[in-house]
């Protein structure tokens, strides 16, 4: 990862990026992913087509090509990753909450400077507002699991 990564090209007055410009990098993130499951069009590809076609006037750009990048790069890893949480086959599983729980296992992995509740929620909501009726519940469980593991320091002291 570049030491560039992470920051937005408009930070917030306190140098962090501001919120609704990295929710709308992981929302053209998994659209990005959700294009690749189906196309097979390189990644880079897509990654153009979505800077041409989409208004990203407010988008954090270099976090959008770290989670679209990182987590093509890692699909492998990250699906072993959230194998033993799955009830069905991860090929039965609903590409776009895939997707979703894709970028969430990414973050969770990589992305330390992000809250683990802030990935769990952006996670549904993108579940409640791209995915089927339930999904956000298979998001959340999902995910919720899989910061216990990836995130155990910080997750300890929640109540179970």
């Amino acid at each position: 990862m570049s030491e560039t990564e992470g920051t937005s090209p408009q930070p917030a007055p306190s140098g962090q990026p501001k919120a609704g410009d990295r929710r709308r990098a992981r929302a053209l993130a998994m659209q990005g992913l959700y294009q690749r499951h189906f196309s097979k069009t390189a990644i880079s590809d897509i990654e153009a087509e979505f800077m041409v076609d989409n208004d990203t006037s407010k988008v954090d750009l270099l976090y959008f090509r770290d989670l679209l990048r990182g987590v093509h790069r890692e699909q492998g890893e990250l699906d072993k990753l959230i194998e033993p949480f799955l009830d069905r086959p991860i090929n039965e599983v609903d590409p776009v909450e895939l997707a979703i729980v894709r970028l969430g296992a990414y973050e969770l992995k990589h992305r330390l400077d992000v809250p683990y509740k802030v990935v769990i929620n952006e996670g549904i909501e993108m579940a409640k507002r791209f995915g089927g009726t339930e999904g956000h519940k298979f998001v959340n469980s999902i995910l919720d699991k899989l910061s216990g593991r990836l995130r155990l320091a910080e997750t300890r002291s929640r109540s179970r």
